[in-house]
């Protein structure tokens, strides 16, 4: 069942702290997301956690050291452990036991949540979207990750760095068509989906991350299987749940992925775009918006989808906004190398019903099931920030419904191989092709943002985002030696 929201009272407190004792933990970690959707923690000693240190927080934050965070002047910050994020963490058991807290962030001296917190942008999110009148708001992210048997970054000449002696790359593993000469048990590029062992050589790397994320962690598992591409792509589904929570879960859910895949001696890659020629990685992220139990964006009286008025206007609101969402959703240089023709990921902003071109899809599995109407986005990647991922996409469709923004009619064709004429017709516009593209159509189109996003943290965050675009484009690309070395 989906979890309810946070309470701290102190009988909870108390129960979880006794509860601790009696299983006899030692260390407490208590983790924290920072603005770029990094997974940071500290680990004090369980003596040391006190009741109303889930109120008042706990000061082993310097704010200084954390990218998007505070100024080396301002740098005293506070970590609340959320008591209902318990979980454990299962490696290191010589440790002597180890409980695990999410917590939210706040400036030394102040009650209220620091405006840089990706995880209070998302609490304050769900605050919004309830005095809209919709009491809660279900997410399902899909997250797709890579697990190498290796990664080289080559050259490293003399102890000289490569940024001066020049860069290439070396991915491998055992089902990819380049390992060996392609011999039986390789998977060709695209015809990954659902594969059997001995093809699919993960499953039980994939088992040991579900029963870890099930049993230590207390999430409820959907479904895991092998993806399209090759070379061990694949995809672990989560139980819905709502806003924060799922937040929270995708963050646990991509710990346990690297640290599992470490265990093994092997490397977990969320990069949207690690092979060329075959599909990369997305975050396609489902969610829909309840008001007093009800689902409401189904309408049994819709023919086309079975969708309500409020679900086209939310459908509005992120085609209006997807070139600025994509600013947030898809956050690196990498991405971009993602969203081309070809290769399954959305490249055109359109909507439709079972339709894997459009970026805005209506799952229409079965008629007639009110709980399972849903929006699915299907622009993100897994390298962005979960919490302000949600977050984004929810007020650009509140804003659909606030404004009224009725979406184009629906597309069911391949938008890939429409003509452009043709796509202009339909009003069918293009994602951006780059990050900087991106970035400049966020700070352009940032307004609907401003119920839950400050202006501080969308200035810090384009900016540093600008840096990182900049540092790529300084630097010559292999291929370049190949294409241009004869001009």
């Amino acid at each position: 069942m989906p979890s309810k929201k946070p309470v701290k009272s102190a009988d909870e407190v108390s129960a979880v702290l006794d509860q601790l004792r009696s299983e006899k933990v030692r260390w407490v970690q208590l983790f924290y997301t920072d603005v770029f959707g990094g997974y940071n923690f500290v680990t004090i000693p369980f003596s040391g956690l006190e009741a109303e240190m889930f109120n008042g927080g706990v000061p082993k934050l310097d704010g200084s050291s954390v990218r998007g965070f505070r100024e080396i002047f301002e740098s005293d910050m506070l970590l609340v452990p959320d008591v209902r994020t318990l979980a454990r963490i299962p490696w290191n058991p010589e440790s002597g036991g180890t409980a695990r807290f999410i917590c939210d962030v706040r400036i030394g001296g102040h009650t209220e949540p620091y405006d840089h917190d990706p995880r209070g942008v998302a609490r304050k999110t769900e605050k919004v979207l309830a005095d809209a009148g919709f009491d809660r708001s279900y997410w399902g992210p899909e997250v797709e990750f890579f697990v190498f048997d290796s990664i080289s970054l080559l050259p490293s000449v003399q102890g000289v760095r490569d940024a001066w002696a020049g860069a290439g790359y070396l991915l491998n593993h055992s089902e990819a068509p380049w390992h060996n000469g392609g011999v039986t048990g390789t998977i060709r590029f695209k015809e990954g989906y659902h594969r059997t062992p001995p093809h699919d050589s993960l499953v039980g790397l994939r088992d040991e991350m579900c029963n870890i994320l099930a049993d230590d962690f207390h999430l409820v598992l959907d479904a895991h299987h092998h993806e399209v591409a090759t070379a061990s792509q694949s995809e672990i589904n989560l139980r819905f749940d709502e806003l924060v929570p799922m937040a929270d879960h995708v963050q646990d859910l991509r710990y346990v992925i690297r640290n599992v895949a470490a265990r093994h001696e092997k490397i977990a890659c969320l990069m949207p775009k690690p092979l060329y020629g075959d599909n990369g990685i997305g975050m396609h992220t489902n969610q829909s918006l309840w008001s007093k139990g009800e689902n409401r964006f189904y309408d049994e009286a819709d023919e086309y989808a079975e969708v309500s008025q409020a679900c086209r206007y939310y459908i509005g609101g992120l085609l209006e906004h997807a070139r600025a969402l994509c600013g947030i959703t898809n956050p690196i240089t990498n991405s971009y190398r993602r969203l081309v023709p070809g290769y399954e990921a959305p490249v055109f902003i359109a909507w439709s019903k079972a339709n894997r071109s459009a970026n805005v899809r209506i799952p229409f599995y079965h008629r007639g099931r009110p709980a399972a109407k849903r929006v699915e986005y299907r622009t993100p990647d897994s390298s962005a920030n979960i919490y302000l991922t949600e977050a984004a996409l929810a007020l650009a469709g509140l804003d659909g419904i606030r404004r009224k923004i009725e979406p184009p009619a629906p597309v069911d064709e391949n938008i890939y191989k429409l003509t452009p004429a043709k796509r202009r017709e339909l009003k069918i516009r293009e994602l951006p092709g780059s990050l900087g593209e991106a970035l400049d159509c966020l700070q352009s189109d940032r307004a609907f943002l401003k119920p839950a996003f400050p202006d501080s943290l969308l200035d810090t965050y384009i900016e540093m985002k600008r840096e990182e675009q900049l540092e790529l484009n300084l630097r010559p690309h292999p291929y370049e030696f190949y294409r241009y070395m004869d001009v």
